[in-house]
């Protein structure tokens, strides 16, 4: 039989080598270099002042384009203002034309990169792993589709109003549905490309592109509102704000359209489909902003880690998710019928939105304390590398996040200023309370758990998952969790670093995954790593839990806005406070950028669910 190995000659001994464990079999294993640019790798050396130079060229062609960028979307804006505003000699058909044009010249640029792509499609170009997920093209994907229905409503629209329609607002919505297909396919195929040739002309490319969907998106949030804006102002006089001047802002052509009972119902379906194209257009740009800051980067060394999605251990937070999404679909449906009829339905359709809202606020954030607080426990490192997907998600959740807080605040600093106050003023407060700590807390959440790196396993276990000792008859002795007890002690002499081997080879296999390892260990009494796998795995289904709960919560209260379920136009209270027309411009402006906070929370979530 052969001898385990002894006990090493002191102390210092045992403890050579940075990457050497001090028990286990993973102490004969050869110590693992640190990998290149780790934290634990020696000092880079400084760059050359020939690599330095070489940034300056690609720092002048981001300037150059994002001031191009820029340009075109201040140009866009003032065209909607005009059109807004009704300004002399500037209508809807000049923006449309204005619009159209933005988007056939990123139609001819996207035809022109995938043509180039296809022709040179056996290179081997880097990619960026983080970038464009397949959720999240799945997701752009069904809400193309809705846009392109949106389109086809337009065109009969129309078509219905042909006799005193021009023929722009007949071609913008085929230009628009055709843009929507190739900028779909585009993303599936390109999201993730980090471009290396022609990058200056690429980066103008890709910042037209990025500030072509802003302006639809702003086209479309303009449309909405207006409707929104046009529905709130017929609902005022019912809660005895008749002291506010009612002009509604309305748009319908001057004809009239046959058949009349169609026409209606396609006008009230395309403002029910403009929310869906409104997160398209912005989740679009996004992601072509992702492409752009990918323009010449120089490719990470280590790889992402693929997520995979599993249902499995969240059945706890899922219920209750599910529960708050079918709550809200009937307190939007309650709200939509009861408001505007008479004021004490109008008052009871408040109340009741605040109280639902008031729960549900409080049990995300305290989801989100008790996230935060595992997090808080289990000290883990974070991930600091470079990643412009990363990045831009952070900064739009806390971006975003700015437009309901501030109506909040305008809330808040209505009720305590108010001279007198309706019975829903008190269940306005708390709610516009909660709305500032809940997304608060909730941003915190989320960023750090983007942030945090894949979970490891500790250095022995890493360097070698499992180890089986085999006999001659290839029967396992040993398990790969260390026994205790005497018949632990029995096996080996005290000290050694290996369990003595009988006659038969000492057999390596790995296992792919935490549960497996996990599992290796049940049963085993009060090893020093078992507890922690077992804890680290309760961790792990509690925060899963966490994030599929807040992920359809997001999606709860993505809802009544986007549908028309809107306390801050309904209440009248702000109104009085500040006046009609600059409540309704912070309402315009800040509205939109807190739908979409909810919508880009849960996408995030969604990857935060993914990843643990």
């Amino acid at each position: 039989m052969r001898q385990g190995q002894g006990p090493p000659a002191s102390p210092q001994a045992a403890r050579g080598g940075p990457d050497r464990v001090t028990s286990g079999p993973a102490a004969c294993l050869p110590p693992q270099l640190p990998a290149s640019g780790s934290p634990t790798s020696p000092a880079s050396p400084a760059p050359r002042r020939g690599a330095v130079r070489a940034s300056f060229p690609q720092k002048l062609a981001e300037a150059l384009s994002s001031q191009y960028g820029l340009n075109v979307f201040v140009a866009g804006l003032l065209f909607l203002l005009a059109w807004a505003v009704h300004a002399s000699g500037v209508g809807k058909s000049d923006l449309l034309c204005f619009l159209s044009a933005l988007m056939l010249l990123q139609l001819l640029w996207m035809l022109w990169y995938v043509g180039r792509s296809s022709a040179h499609r056996r290179l081997i170009r880097p990619k960026d792993t983080h970038a464009g997920a397949r959720w999240l093209r799945g997701s752009i994907t069904l809400f193309a589709a809705i846009t392109i229905i949106l389109g086809c409503l337009k065109i009969g629209y129309f078509v219905g109003f042909s006799e005193c329609l021009s023929a722009t607002e007949g071609v913008f919505p085929v230009t628009h549905a055709v843009h929507t297909l190739l900028q779909v396919y585009f993303l599936w195929g390109h999201a993730k490309d980090i471009i290396q040739s022609f990058k200056t002309l690429e980066r103008f490319g890709v910042i037209h592109s990025v500030f072509t969907n802003l302006l639809l998106w702003a086209n479309s949030v303009l449309n909405e509102s207006k409707h929104q804006l046009n529905e709130h102002k017929e609902r005022l006089i019912t809660l005895g704000f008749g002291n506010i001047t009612i002009v509604l802002d309305d748009h319908t052509p001057p004809c009239n359209c046959t058949p009349p009972a169609l026409c209606s119902a396609i006008s009230q379906g395309i403002y029910y489909l403009y929310p869906f194209n409104i997160e398209y257009q912005i989740l679009a740009s996004t992601m072509l902003y992702v492409l752009w800051k990918n323009v010449g980067r120089q490719v990470d060394s280590h790889q992402h880690q693929e997520m995979r999605f599993r249902f499995h251990g969240v059945v706890p937070g899922s219920v209750l998710g599910l529960t708050a999404l079918a709550t809200t679909i009937g307190v939007v449906v309650v709200y939509l019928i009861r408001i505007g009829r008479s004021k004490t339905k109008s008052e009871s359709a408040l109340i009741m939105f605040y109280l639902y809202a008031i729960v549900l606020l409080m049990l995300m954030a305290a989801a989100g304390l008790v996230g935060i607080r595992i997090y808080r426990i289990d000290e883990q490192s974070l991930d600091e590398s470079k990643n412009p997907a990363r990045k831009l998600d952070a900064d739009l959740l806390v971006g975003t996040a700015s437009g309901s807080w501030l109506i909040s605040w305008g809330s808040i600093l209505a009720i305590l200023c108010a001279e007198s106050r309706p019975p829903y003023t008190w269940y306005n407060l708390p709610y516009s309370i909660l709305v500032v700590l809940e997304k608060y807390i909730q941003n915190l959440f989320i960023i750090e758990s983007i942030h945090r790196e894949p979970e490891k396993l500790s250095e022995d276990i890493r360097t070698l998952r499992v180890v089986t000792v085999c006999n001659g008859d290839s029967m396992p002795f040993a398990s790969s969790c260390p026994k205790s007890g005497p018949a632990a002690g029995a096996g080996a002499p005290q000290g050694s670093e290996l369990p003595p081997v009988a006659s038969g080879n000492m057999c390596l296999s790995e296992v792919g995954g935490k549960e497996e390892e996990e599992r290796s260990c049940e049963g085993v009494p009060a090893p020093a790593l078992c507890p922690h796998f077992l804890q680290g795995n309760a961790q792990r289904r509690v925060l899963r839990n966490i994030a599929a709960f807040l992920f359809l919560c997001n999606i709860s209260l993505w809802i009544p806005p986007a549908f028309g379920c809107r306390p801050e136009y309904d209440n009248g209270l702000e109104e009085i406070v500040f006046g009609f027309e600059p409540w309704i411009i912070v309402v315009n402006l800040a509205m939109p950028f807190s739908i979409f906070y909810r919508m880009h929370a849960a996408a995030s979530l969604f990857e935060v669910y993914c990843k643990i």
